[in-house]
């Protein structure tokens, strides 16, 4: 745990779409359609408005653009719940002017919608997922689908984390793959603030557990200058440090790692902060009465959220932060009662003018909750894929991209 972990070495330096000459050519483009539906009527379409920058700028430039995308996990099955119809209708409105879509992704009925395909227009095909060798990376899969296109173009961020055909396998056929916007502001944010972040960095993790969160922690470690946590990752910290718990929800096969966080903190001098103040309840319940305690949490109580003093201390470090980096909620702030310290820290962020990046699903609908998204330097559009990336580890989806240079 003690070197700093950087994807593919260093600074992100990939070649994008403005790199390529797109006029005429038909694009591979890789999206994140994976949006909710319910009785085949997409019920947010936030995933498909992230995609339109790059989608447009194909257009303006007269690519023929090949949509390509998943949407759930059919496990390699046909399935009509799963289906991308209902997205082609939604991009239609978006984009006014019509999206053809192909129900193959191979074979003769695609190839004859790819043959149709005009300049400036897009072709949405089903999801790919439909197709059990895209999970595999099937070495052929990948060849047929490549012979499609004439570039590739990756925007989906949220599984560049995961070495699909789509994603990778597809990619190395192409010599100049590069990203779109979205993947490339993904990039930016997020490798400016592991390679060269401006100080004081202050990272915030919170959650439930903190076996999620440990290869964060500690890479963290390694580049933050504090680290702030809360949720009930919080008390098995506590508990290691001989604070009493309560009822409190703790890891207890996991506080040796909780104890080498703690080591390497104090090794490298880094402020790790944790809660001084909590408020608990008798039972893990929406209705349940809040109530307010500092220092040790009684027995038959348990922490649900963090209390106002540490709310305000977090609140402090935040307003210092030049780079802020946002993962994990701070209680349980689904439910009223326990939701002040999660909202706190929201507005202390929202508030930050320095450059501030949240990642994950729970911190993105607590900012979206608040209100207050519109003031956030970045919002990841990848949970998973900011968390892999931040932590360090290998990204297939971003590796497979050309470089620039």
């Amino acid at each position: 745990m003690g070197e700093i972990l950087i994807p593919f070495g260093g600074a992100v330096n990939k070649l994008t779409i403005e790199d390529l000459s797109v006029k005429g050519k038909r694009v591979f483009l890789r999206v994140d359609f994976n949006v909710p539906l319910k009785n085949g009527v997409v019920k947010d379409d936030t995933r498909i408005r992230a995609a339109l920058p790059t989608i447009t700028y194909l257009q303006k430039h007269g690519a023929k653009i090949i949509l390509v995308s998943h949407l759930g996990r059919p496990d390699g099955q046909r399935a009509e719940e799963y289906s991308l119809r209902p997205v082609a209708a939604v991009l239609e409105s978006l984009l006014g002017q019509p999206v053809s879509f192909s129900p193959d992704l191979l074979g003769p009925v695609a190839e004859t919608a790819i043959n149709c395909l005009k300049e400036g227009h897009c072709l949405l095909m089903e999801n790919i997922r439909f197709y059990p060798e895209e999970t595999e990376n099937d070495a052929q899969f990948s060849r047929e689908l490549a012979s499609l296109a004439d570039l590739y173009v990756m925007d989906a961020f949220g599984t560049c984390h995961r070495a699909h055909a789509s994603t990778y396998g597809v990619a190395k056929h192409f010599k100049n793959a590069a990203c779109g916007y979205l993947m490339q502001k993904e990039l930016e944010y997020l490798g400016s603030l592991l390679t060269n972040p401006k100080r004081p960095f202050v990272t915030i993790t919170g959650g439930a557990k903190v076996s999620d969160k440990v290869e964060l922690l500690s890479n963290m470690l390694d580049i933050a200058d504090h680290i702030l946590i809360g949720g009930a990752m919080a008390y098995s910290f506590l508990k290691v440090l001989e604070v009493k718990v309560g009822n409190s929800r703790i890891e207890a096969d996991k506080l040796d790692l909780v104890q080498q966080i703690l080591d390497k903190a104090k090794r490298l001098g880094k402020g790790l902060h944790l809660p001084v103040d909590h408020v608990v309840a008798t039972e893990f319940n929406e209705n349940s009465a809040p109530k307010a305690v500092e220092g040790d949490i009684p027995e038959g109580y348990m922490g649900l959220d963090i209390g106002p003093k540490t709310a305000a201390k977090y609140s402090q470090l935040i307003g210092q932060a030049q780079s802020l980096f946002w993962n994990g909620p701070m209680g349980v702030f689904e439910w009223p009662n326990f939701k002040t310290g999660t909202m706190t820290v929201a507005q202390a962020v929202a508030n930050n003018p320095g450059i501030t990046v949240i990642g994950g699903g729970d911190s993105v609908t607590a900012i979206n909750m608040a209100g207050l998204a519109d003031k956030i330097s970045h919002i990841s559009t990848g949970g998973g894929a900011s968390l892999e990336f931040m932590q360090g580890n290998p990204m297939p989806g971003v590796e497979a991209l050309a470089e620039r240079n």
